[in-house]
């Protein structure tokens, strides 16, 4: 179905938004990066570039900019920092740096320095495809994983860096890239992975409805930064444009890049991993890294912040203090360097609320809630299709952004939300706060007049006045069902800490669109939300007593 036009400006304002936020941060490509060979020469580095590498030459004096021959004899653009101190014939243990999505090789240089003057050698490089480095976009491929084994030999080979202590960080696609080495190269001993994907599939595919604005934004920063391969270009193409008839061809590419289809093989390799991610992340939701978590075998260790994507550990970026790069550092220090800081007896699970400042510790994911507070879907609702009835699960990076720093999430009027287009369901008022954490499960019954459609859960703080601050959502699409017969759902909606204070109660809302999503409502129809006595609807809420 072709997205209406209020979406589609919505769409188009979040990924321009983006990208001149993006460009703003880390200037524009030069014009002749575009057309950059996969063995592009280190003299192709363009002006502008040259000249911010003199500028962070000058002050941090201990930087070398080096050129790393990457797989298929492709040219990434890197930079080294050794410890200042480092006593000749002595080995260190060596943290490698894959840059982000869209992001030059000069990401992490303040990082690299303090790990540097912790007695590290560090190595960032630029992913192929972007930037000055060659080659085209992968998405995390194969030829993506190769390069980064091929890093890891160059300093082996290069620097004083030991071979036995091996580790690798890294943000949003350095992170994806990070943990799909651990699975291939059993050098990699430890990884912390922030702001990253387990299962590209249920990132921005989650319950079969493409996530527009995300997959939008990635695309547009990818062709402003970089050089899309075919392969990246053809799969976003389809996926935008909800070419079904390709679908089987989209969830193998995305299978053949997740981690989670290969976690046999990183368990198997031991890696010690660390996990960390915001309860907002619009562009890979938490509930992934947490499935993914319970899964792993070896160390590991997961974190959850307020925030959307990168925003937790973003200001360590700029030499900030920041938890999330902190922590990552006491996990080298233990598990590269031997220190016994006492990362490995903390409580594995460590959790920041949404509206609460302190950590809390559980030693797994499935013990984060100790309870739960069903509301129970009664009735029956019919709602029109394709109209916003004002819910939703706001935009794209800015309204966690909104909700991190400022408390302040997507909001409704609840009693104002026109009943034609939304169905409702609230619970009663609470006596005392309700700590939500984890992961709402919601069963109902679907009718629909057509046989695909879109439908959209969220779940609201409701405060006295009726203003409903926004829990959670997530969004359910169905294909091939047959028009006017009854069918069941079962959807998890994205993971949170949120505490809901005494007094308020708790509303469950669904719509059929979202300026986040591509809805596949056909004009004209019907959903109705039914709960049969055999089988009756309900949202069961996570909570801790």
């Amino acid at each position: 179905m072709s997205p209406s036009r209020t979406t589609l400006r919505t769409t188009v304002g979040t990924v321009s938004a983006a990208v001149l936020a993006t460009t703003a941060l880390t200037g524009a490509p030069a014009a002749n990066s575009a057309t950059a060979g996969p063995h592009a020469p280190a003299t192709s580095t363009p002006a502008a570039g040259a000249a911010a590498q003199r500028g962070l030459a000058a002050k941090f004096p201990d930087v070398k900019f080096v050129d790393i021959e990457g797989d298929g004899g492709t040219n990434l653009k890197a930079n080294v920092f050794t410890p200042g101190d480092a006593v000749p014939g002595r080995r260190y243990p060596l943290i490698v740096l894959p840059s982000s999505w869209a992001t030059p090789q000069i990401q992490y240089v303040v990082q690299a320095k303090k790990l540097a003057d912790a007695g590290y050698v560090v190595v960032g490089y630029n992913t192929r495809g972007f930037w000055q480095s060659g080659g085209k976009i992968e998405t995390g491929g194969p030829e993506d994983i190769a390069d980064a084994s091929k890093v890891i030999d160059w300093a082996l080979a290069h620097t004083p860096a030991d071979p036995g202590k091996v580790g690798m960080a890294g943000m949003s696609y350095g992170a994806g890239i990070s943990l799909l080495t651990s699975a291939f190269d059993k050098r990699v001993k430890a990884v912390s992975a922030m702001s990253g994907w387990a299962d590209l599939i249920n990132s921005i595919y989650s319950g079969r409805t493409q996530h527009r604005q995300a997959a939008a934004v990635l695309g547009g920063l990818g062709a402003l930064t970089g050089r899309p391969g075919p392969e990246l270009t053809e799969v976003l193409k389809n996926f935008l444009g909800s070419n079904l008839a390709k679908e089987g061809d989209m969830l193998k590419w995305g299978a053949k890049r997740s981690p989670l289809t290969y976690l046999d093989k990183i368990n198997a390799n031991g890696a010690a991993i660390m996990l960390g991610n915001a309860w907002g992340d619009s562009i890979f939701p938490p509930n992934q890294y947490a499935d993914f978590y319970e899964k792993l075998k070896g160390p590991k260790r997961l974190e959850f912040r307020p925030g959307d994507h990168a925003t937790a550990e973003g200001l360590g970026l700029l030499g900030l203090p920041n938890d999330t790069w902190n922590h990552t550092k006491r996990w080298f220090d233990h598990y590269l360097q031997g220190a016994d800081n006492g990362v490995n007896r903390e409580a594995p699970v460590q959790l920041k609320s949404r509206s609460a400042g302190a950590y809390e510790g559980y030693k797994s994911w499935k013990d984060v809630p100790s309870g739960d507070r069903r509301i129970e879907l009664n009735g029956t609702h019919r709602i029109s299709t394709n109209r916003d009835s004002g819910a939703n699960g706001g935009t794209v990076f800015l309204s966690s952004i909104m909700d991190q720093f400022f408390k302040l999430p997507p909001m409704a009027s609840i009693p104002l939300l026109p009943r034609s287009v939304a169905a409702v369901w609230q619970s009663e008022r609470y006596t005392s706060a309700q700590h939500v954490r984890g992961t709402a499960k919601l069963h109902t019954t679907v009718t629909s007049t057509a046989t695909s459609g879109t439908a959209i859960a969220y779940l609201y703080d409701v405060g006295p006045l009726g203003i409903g601050k926004l829990v959670s959502h997530a969004p359910f699409t169905f294909h091939d069902k047959a028009a006017g017969k009854p069918f069941g759902v079962d959807l998890e909606l994205f993971s949170t800490a949120y505490d809901v204070p005494a007094g308020h109660r708790m509303a469950v809302v669904v719509d059929s669109v979202d300026p986040l999503y591509i809805d596949h409502n056909p004009a004209g129809a019907k959903l109705t939300f039914s709960s049969p006595a055999a089988d009756p609807s309900w949202l069961s809420v996570p909570v801790r007593d």
